[in-house]
């Protein structure tokens, strides 16, 4: 399913919030989304893995990584076992790693930056829990819809 955002928030201006312009495209999919599931995470991603490795029945993972610089929360090989279970997509508050790769991958992936240093595992976070950044609260359950236009929130799937 091809998604455009600008077609979104003409169709639908009244039932979306817009995430403030702050992310970059680094996956295979340059547009993707679905009903979310949310971490909340600090240079650690524990979490991040342990969620991947479920099935993700064409959800999208929403990682608030406090919006560090320091490390990437998702790798080649993070995203590889998303495309495995099923997720549709990744949107990190946080880093990356591996970028050329994920860029091969069947998977939409946003994030703020890359950086080449790995995070630790301390199994440290929260998952289920409503998320404030980027101007508007990732809620589990809500719907999230990206492009190369940006990124776009909902409480209820979305048709063009």
């Amino acid at each position: 399913m091809q998604i455009q955002t600008a077609d979104l928030c003409d169709a639908h201006e009244n039932k979306i919030s817009v995430v403030d312009p702050m992310f970059n495209s680094y996956g295979g999919l340059k547009s993707f989304g679905g009903a979310i599931e949310t971490l909340k995470v600090f240079e650690d991603n524990s979490l991040v893995r342990s969620t991947l490795e479920t099935s993700g029945n064409g959800r999208v993972l929403v990682v608030d990584g406090g919006g560090s610089m320091r490390c990437a929360l998702v790798g080649d090989q993070l995203a590889i076992l998303a495309v495995a279970n099923g997720w549709a997509g990744i949107i990190v508050y946080g880093c990356i790693r591996d970028s050329v790769a994920i860029g091969q991958t069947r998977l939409g992936v946003m994030a703020i930056g890359t950086h080449p240093r790995k995070s630790i595992k301390k199994g440290v976070g929260d998952a289920g829990v409503p998320l404030s950044f980027g101007g508007v609260c990732f809620k589990p359950g809500n719907y999230v819809y990206a492009d190369s236009d940006g990124v776009i929130l909902s409480d209820e799937p979305l048709n063009p």
